[in-house]
């Protein structure tokens, strides 16, 4: 992991790489509309106030909790007591980038999505909110994060989330067996080079022309910044793009030329 020091230049370098948040100088219609209709959106959706003040109330919630890590690409498990509105401090996605992946999913209206890192659901709650006719699978390590997700999805009456709970190694074969493709897949969780690379081959083999993944801190360290230039050097990735806190990459063939962008958001 990064120091705050080294994020804070990486953040500064892309910045003066990055192309304007406004779509000036990108000449692929395709990201343009992107930009315009997804990154630029600005409207208040009636879920922001919903969802925020669940968050508000994790932020707040001083319960404590035994949360079950499992050890970097290994069997290892070690229990920790941690008080939820830590956990949540800590683990949320920002309100800025949850209510992007809304609007991700609002607009490429994905068939199903895999998402590796429930947390306690905020993002998974905007993401079924985005698309409600949308079959959500959540992975999830942890059961007692695991089951305060399931209070934030009933307080909603999110019924198209299915949250499975395991190691991503253990679930997510078993659960791509059952699936045809995947239309949109959100990796945060694990964030390291080697499980990272491997959950992206398995994910790879379920996409089609249509499918978008999309990864978590792809430059929180130099391990995820290996993984995000392998993914998208990979032969099946057609389209990417950077936008520092997290990174989508597209399989559609009909793109001739690999593209590559970085937009500042």
């Amino acid at each position: 992991m990064y120091s705050s020091f080294q994020l804070a230049c990486k953040y500064l370098q892309y910045y003066l790489s990055a192309a304007n948040g406004k779509g000036h100088g990108v000449h692929s219609p395709f990201v343009y509309r992107f930009i315009d209709q997804v990154l630029n959106d600005k409207l208040k959706y009636p879920c922001y106030t919903e969802v925020e003040a669940i968050r508000a109330g994790l932020l707040e919630d001083r319960t404590s909790i035994t949360v079950t890590d499992f050890g970097a690409g290994s069997a290892m498990i070690n229990d920790h007591t941690r008080v939820v509105k830590r956990v949540a401090q800590t683990s949320l996605k920002s309100a800025k980038y949850a209510q992007l992946m809304f609007r991700i999913v609002q607009y490429f209206k994905p068939e199903n999505i895999i998402e590796l890192g429930t947390s306690f659901g905020v993002t998974t709650s905007y993401m079924a909110n985005g698309y409600p006719q949308s079959k959500i699978y959540s992975l999830e390590g942890a059961p007692s994060i695991a089951a305060i997700a399931r209070q934030v999805f009933e307080r909603q009456g999110l019924r198209q989330i299915e949250l499975i709970e395991g190691r991503f190694a253990d679930t997510l074969p078993g659960l791509l067996q059952k699936l045809q493709h995947v239309n949109l897949a959100y990796v945060d969780g694990h964030h390291q080079y080697a499980p990272t690379i491997e959950y992206f081959h398995w994910l790879k083999e379920k996409a089609g022309p249509q499918t978008v993944f999309i990864f978590d801190d792809i430059h929180w360290s130099s391990g995820m910044e290996k993984a995000w230039k392998e993914i998208c050097d990979d032969p099946a990735v057609t389209r990417s793009i950077d936008l520092f806190f997290i990174g989508l990459v597209f399989f559609d063939p009909s793109f001739k030329e690999k593209e590559r962008f970085r937009i500042r958001f």
